[in-house]
């Protein structure tokens, strides 16, 4: 799979998104290197402090399915931003438990630009070493 389709599938899985509240839908798509790709998409709760990023929901998935620490390849992020919507810091340090510096992360604006960064990139400074 490409970067320009595992962007799509970011794009697509949006709108599956639980959003009642911020009404900001969030899709992730995070590729395995088994070549599975699992979505994830935000999910919101009253109490704010209990919503769950579409990254996480992405990454929580794949290891309820089996999946461990270094299995992932790249992951796209998409909501409906002119700017590129970074994953928060939550996810960030959630990226850097599972995947390596080095992985791929795949921004994108409503103008289906992509902006390509590694996890090192994105998180320069994680509370674990990068280098595993």
């Amino acid at each position: 799979m490409n970067k320009e389709q595992l962007v799509e599938s970011a794009r697509n899985i949006k709108e599956s998104a639980y959003a009642p509240y911020s009404k900001f839908p969030v899709g992730a798509a995070l590729l395995l290197k088994d070549g599975t790709v699992i979505n994830g998409v935000n999910v919101e709760n009253v109490s704010l402090g209990a919503t769950n990023c579409a990254e996480r929901t992405a990454i929580f998935t794949a290891i309820a399915n089996g999946y461990k620490k270094g299995d992932f390849s790249a992951i796209a992020v998409s909501g409906n931003t002119a700017d590129y919507l970074p994953p928060c810091s939550i996810c960030r340090q959630v990226l850097a438990e599972f995947c390596l510096p080095d992985m791929p992360v795949y921004l994108t604006n409503e103008k289906k630009e992509i902006l390509e960064l590694s996890l090192k990139d994105l998180l320069p400074y994680a509370f674990t070493d990068l280098d595993m």
